[in-house]
């Protein structure tokens, strides 16, 4: 039968009706879906089944074969088995047999699709259950050519479908998805430049290194021809979880794109598709998940350098992967020489501040704002994915910005732009409405004109803005010693002091008792007499145990002598060590002088230690201060609440 493109997905759900008692709601997509791919592939190969007959009697290797095929048909796939679904149901005893003969007849790049819909499975348990005739019916009977239904209305039926199989459980929906909302302001910020799109007959390619279910990609190929029906649009992708890479080749392979540029695998450890660079690049990969699996080879990686690496700004800490993600997408954009790209992900806060100067994090932050990569970075509500309610952002990177935004970056907070869901899906209870999401690109494109809207939610700064140099500031070493009953306990457990003998300790402890009663303001002095008396016992006087004696009964005394080294220079007091920051812009000498100085007698900074760091403090820059109520409005309310708890109280005695 033929059906129409708005109730085709009406009619292919209801073939789970079959699956009742045998599967679970959740576990229908494990059958429709692929059985739903398998009926679309054959009505696209059925024009071309004698070629591929023809050919596929030949002994050619698969390679080749696969060449000459597409060379004569056009389809980057083939299946070289006589069956298609008619010609099974025509021998009802051999049903299961005939099914997988026909299934493991696909080409490589389509035949593992199946394999991790574990369909061999599939097929096994609705044979078992007495299912497989009448479903193997129900798909047979639909009529799935490009010429009844095209691409774009297949890949909007897919999608209709693995979003109703996720519904039915939330967990898996909160696994599989990024809420369309949330990709279509992604998708819109990334093509707001691009008027070109507009005319003549673009070439695009578009790329997710964690493409999921392939909702991102499918929606911009959606914007893209939507912008422009007549352009061409390259689909790439790479997903690690086995069923969302099925199900993401599965859906892209229904709007006609290259099996082939859809891998499985871990993008960081091994990249499918190391040396390509795209237009757009979109990504939302797991939030804080860590990369312990990656580690050899992104190390690797990093160390070795070049023009190819994806990781110019170095590693974050081990237990966070999301800012591997943004330098990835960054590195994958499309080289400025060829026009550039743009690239968009969405991640949690951690990437906006995490790490101090120096660390990994900053490093990479310094690397992407220093490169002028970060064009805008939006603050989203929270509760708005299905599987957490923290606050999420939105980073828009661009290699080649056009010319009033180079060397700027805009900071836009959306926190508050966002419609209430009349029921929880998930932890998913706002959306982005349309109108939310026209708002936030009128900001957008508004960049740093003088509006009302962009004076409250919008600031547009320069990367150095950001910016900032960490200062070490030391204090001269004065210790004051005394030994008493305190300093010699905290002497005595020292880690240098239990390792000891018997013999040995208890000569320490004779020792200390020889030095109470006296005071010294001068380190060397003390460490000379503690020789000595250490020496009268016959107890150890190595270094280590020496500084460890000291170090337990000295104390900061401003009062006492600066210690130097032999050239006279004050050595520094570790314990009253400090960091200050200062900003970009602001000479650091200046500084010290008019913070530091004035509160810290004989302080220095030790130039040999300052880092540079970098950090967007979104929520500071963002901040609304809210004055206190009136004293006299609280204290006029507890009087009430008073009066309300005494008649309260009275009722009840009554």
């Amino acid at each position: 039968m033929s059906a129409s493109p708005t109730n085709l997905s009406a009619f292919v759900w209801g073939i789970a009706d079959q699956l009742r008692g045998v599967y679970k709601p959740n576990q229908y997509g494990d059958v429709v879906l692929p059985m739903t791919i398998l009926r679309r592939l054959e009505a696209v190969m059925q024009p071309h089944r004698d070629t591929f007959s023809a050919f596929a009697q030949k002994d050619i290797p698969e390679f080749a074969l696969a060449n000459l095929l597409e060379t004569k048909t056009g389809l980057t796939f083939f299946n070289a088995s006589p069956f298609t679904l008619a010609r099974i149901l025509e021998d009802p005893d051999s049903l299961r047999t005939n099914l997988k003969a026909y299934v493991d007849g696909f080409s490589t790049n389509v035949a593992d699709l199946f394999t991790y819909y574990e369909f061999d499975k599939t097929i096994a348990k609705l044979d078992e259950h007495d299912r497989l005739l009448l479903v193997l019916q129900q798909f047979a009977s639909i009529d799935l050519s490009p010429d009844v239904v095209s691409n774009a209305q297949m890949g909007t039926m897919f999608e209709d479908l693995i979003r109703r199989f996720a519904a039915a459980s939330n967990e898996t929906a909160g696994e599989h998805f990024t809420p369309r909302d949330a990709v279509k302001l992604l998708v819109d910020l990334l093509v707001a430049p691009d008027d070109d799109v507009l005319s003549g007959y673009p070439v695009r390619s578009v790329y997710d290194p964690t493409a999921g279910t392939g909702g991102m990609l499918s929606l911009m190929e959606e914007r893209l021809t939507e912008m422009n029906p007549r352009a061409q649009v390259a689909l790439y992708g790479q997903e690690l979880n086995d069923q969302s890479y099925a199900i993401c080749k599965s859906e892209l392979l229904g709007k006609g794109q290259d099996a082939d540029n859809i891998a499985r695998g871990d993008t960081l450890r091994n990249d499918a598709h190391y040396e390509s660079r795209f237009d757009y690049v979109l990504s939302n990969p797991p939030y804080g998940g860590d990369w312990k699996a990656s580690r050899e080879a992104v190390e690797k990686e990093v160390a070795a350098g070049g023009a190819i690496n994806r990781f110019p700004g170095g590693t974050p800490a081990i237990s966070d992967g999301q800012m591997l993600f943004l330098q990835l997408v960054a590195s994958k954009l499309r080289p400025v020489s060829e026009g550039g790209g743009r690239a968009g992900i969405v991640l949690n806060g951690s990437p906006l501040f995490t790490g101090g100067a120096g660390s990994g994090p900053s490093e990479i932050r310094r690397w992407l704002l220093e490169s002028d990569l970060v064009d805008a970075i939006v603050a989203l509500p929270t509760d708005m994915f299905y599987n957490t309610g923290i606050a999420t952002y939105m980073w828009i990177l661009d290699n080649n910005k056009p010319a009033a935004r180079r060397g700027k970056v805009q900071l836009i907070d959306a926190r508050t732009f966002f419609t209430k869901l009349r029921r929880n899906v998930g932890s998913k209870n706002k959306e982005l409405a349309k109108p939310n999401r026209d708002r936030i690109l009128a900001i957008y494109a508004a960049f740093d004109a003088q509006t009302e809207e962009n004076a409250e939610f919008s600031k547009v700064l320069t990367p150095g803005e950001f910016g900032y140099r960490e200062i070490t500031v030391e204090r001269p070493l004065q210790l004051r010693f005394e030994v008493d009953d305190v300093t010699t306990a905290a002497a005595l457990a020292t880690r240098q002091v239990t390792k000891l003998s018997a013999d040995e300790r208890d000569a320490v402890e004779k020792a200390l008792q020889d030095l109470r009663g006296k005071t010294w303001d001068f380190q060397p002095g003390f460490v000379r007499d503690l020789k000595n008396v250490l020496a009268a016992h016959e107890g150890p006087t190595g270094a280590a145990l020496v500084k460890a004696l000291a170090g337990a009964i000295g104390v900061h005394d401003p009062e006492a002598k600066v210690v130097t080294d032999a050239k006279g220079k004050p050595q520094p007091d570790t314990s009253l060590r400090d960091t200050e920051l200062v900003p970009f812009g602001t000479d650091i000498h200046d500084y010290f002088d008019a913070e530091v100085t004035p509160y810290v007698e004989g302080a220095w900074i030790d130039e040999t230690k300052t880092k540079i760091g970098y950090e967007i403090p979104f929520t500071r820059l963002f901040y609304k201060y809210v004055p206190p109520r009136p004293l006299a409005e609280i204290d006029a309310e507890l009087h009430q609440l008073s009066r309300e708890i005494i008649e309260l109280l009275q009722e009840v005695e009554g």
